[in-house]
């Protein structure tokens, strides 16, 4: 019987995928630097961050099911001395070439935040999976929300570079604990890595509630993007005109989700994942409506930002605990294919936020979203088992337990 994972050791993983994810935007910050320093346009040196998401979907779809397969403490340690190597790569980049393909690497090492909520998740005490996945979904966000702040002010004080190299040597401290902290038993799998892969697509078709996870999820991811996207492209235009810093610090609104995220973990553990989903998707619907009114309002804006954040977040730790629960022996699969098609929704919101502005301008882009996560909430009321809540099923199949 596999031991379950200690709250030490859940929190080492939060801390884990918290430094590690935030290495596909702190150099958002420093691309005018980078820019400079390189001797190319601008336009070039900000591919960086697609090329950062890009592997990072490539490392959910490749490296997600390794997890089935591998001891924790060896994989997690082997893929943040990978994420070391790149980010040092990166550093030393003599061209514009060379950092793109680091960035492609960082990527799909970063992936590694996503492997230790399902690590949390799979080893979790029983009747404790909704929590340990929260808080390691607490340590992602944290790292999304402060990670622009920190690259900035690294490298305001030792430069690109140098700021790289802070990130890549936290890579190697995280990839010592793990290697030293985490599980050493290695998951039984009856199957081979390549047919794990092959494997990935069939799972939609055979569990019912991952395919509602994923369109659940999706939703409100389209309209979390949607939304933050076309906010800073409305308060970078007239009459706002704010600058890229005033811009960022409106993302500290999303610091209430981080403080609401171990209570979605205690609720979830309680009570059915579909109950806390719908409630959380009705927040961020809430926080919607008060930015279609209060744009001009900063008081407004704060709030409304400070619950979409809250509820898309607490929503995603929620739904993750469910997509996990399913089939705990094959959580690193089920959560590859789930965070696969949940980036590539959240992308395609991205990418409407421009258009939709100019369409429909902000009231219409605000009532999509809006529609959006009206739609999840209702999805999410129809996940199968609804009623009974994961503290029971998990006691009933022995899922709890770790295997």
């Amino acid at each position: 019987m596999t031991r379950p994972l200690p709250r030490s050791g859940t929190l080492l993983l939060a801390l884990i995928a918290g430094t590690a994810i935030a290495n596909n935007y702190a150099i958002q910050p420093a691309l005018t630097a980078v820019a400079a320093d390189l001797g190319v346009p601008l336009s070039v040196i900000g591919l960086a961050p697609t090329a950062a998401l890009a592997g990072c979907m490539t490392g959910f779809a490749l490296l997600l099911p390794l997890a089935d397969r591998l001891a924790p403490n060896r994989l997690v340690a082997a893929q943040l001395t990978a994420l070391a190597a790149a980010l040092a790569l990166a550093a030393a980049a003599p061209g514009a070439a060379v950092l793109l393909v680091a960035y492609l690497l960082i990527g799909a090492a970063a992936g590694v935040a996503a492997q230790a909520g399902g690590i949390a998740g799979r080893y979790a005490p029983p009747g404790r999976r909704g929590t340990g996945v929260a808080t390691v979904a607490a340590g992602m966000s944290a790292g999304i929300l402060l990670s622009r702040l920190a690259g900035g002010a690294l490298t305001d004080s030792l430069g690109w570079r140098r700021m790289l190299l802070v990130f890549a040597a936290l890579a190697l401290l995280g990839a010592l604990a793990a290697a030293t902290r985490l599980p050493r038993q290695r998951p039984h799998s009856d199957h081979s890595y390549r047919a794990a892969l092959t494997a990935l697509p069939p799972l939609l078709r055979e569990f019912p509630d991952l395919r509602r996870a994923v369109v659940t999820g999706g939703l409100w991811y389209f309209a979390f993007n949607l939304m933050w996207v076309a906010l800073a492209l409305t308060l970078a235009a007239p009459p706002h005109s704010l600058d890229p810093t005033a811009i960022g610090l409106y993302s500290l609104a999303g610091l209430l989700g981080l403080a609401v995220l171990p209570l979605t973990g205690r609720l979830t553990d309680r009570h059915a994942p579909a109950a806390v989903i719908t409630h959380c998707t009705l927040a961020a619907a809430a926080g919607t409506a008060l930015l279609a009114i209060g744009v001009n309002t900063p008081p407004l804006l704060v709030l409304g930002l400070a619950l979409l954040d809250a509820g898309c977040f607490a929503a995603q730790a929620a739904n993750m605990s469910r997509v996990i629960a399913l089939d705990p022996r094959r959580s690193g699969s089920l959560t590859s294919v789930y965070l696969v098609l949940y980036f590539m929704t959240g992308a395609v919101g991205t990418a409407l936020a421009a258009p939709l502005l100019n369409l429909l301008g902000w009231q219409g882009t605000t009532l999509t979203a809006l529609v959006a996560l009206l739609l999840a909430a209702a999805l999410g009321r129809l996940a199968s088992g609804a009623s009974v809540p994961v503290r029971q099923r998990s006691v009933r199949s022995g899922c709890g337990r770790g295997h």
